[in-house]
């Protein structure tokens, strides 16, 4: 059964992580888990200050080649009739920002900020403000009940 499109939007707001699928140079799927929030229509995705493995993220090289994204979120539960997920297809860009106070990025960080607050203690950003910039263009999703 598909999720309602109220359900849908529920989640979009709230749901605490998904899981971003980018393809490599050499088309092979990569995934990592992020956080997002809506904002202005498109999902954003911070480079925020929790450790990181380095300076060059992989994720913004990958997504210079190709902005084809997908996100997927999700809900176990050992009560199967709790089922859930939903799939986010959509287009990737790269936002960057000389200072947080950049009106481009201001409903962002907002949101982010709103959403989560570890952004209290930890860094919205790393370095000069960068986000992903992720345009829906469809949705998929099932739920093993109403939802």
């Amino acid at each position: 059964m598909t999720l309602p499109e109220e359900a849908v939007a529920r989640i979009l707001e709230r749901w605490p992580v998904a899981r971003l699928a980018l393809l490599d140079a050499g088309g092979e799927p990569r995934q990592l888990p992020i956080v997002f929030a809506r904002a202005e229509g498109v999902l954003w995705s911070p480079v925020d200050g929790k450790p990181k493995r380095g300076p060059a993220l992989a994720r913004l090289r990958l997504l210079e080649g190709n902005p084809r994204v997908s996100l997927l979120l999700d809900h176990y539960d050992e009560d199967w009739s709790r089922l859930w997920w939903l799939e986010v297809r959509g287009r990737a860009d790269v936002v960057r920002a000389g200072a947080e106070d950049d009106p481009r990025i201001a409903a962002p960080a907002a949101a982010l900020r709103a959403k989560y607050p570890q952004y209290a203690t930890t860094p919205l950003f790393l370095g000069p403000p960068t986000l992903l910039r992720i345009v829906i263009e469809t949705k998929r999703s099932w739920a093993a009940s109403g939802g």
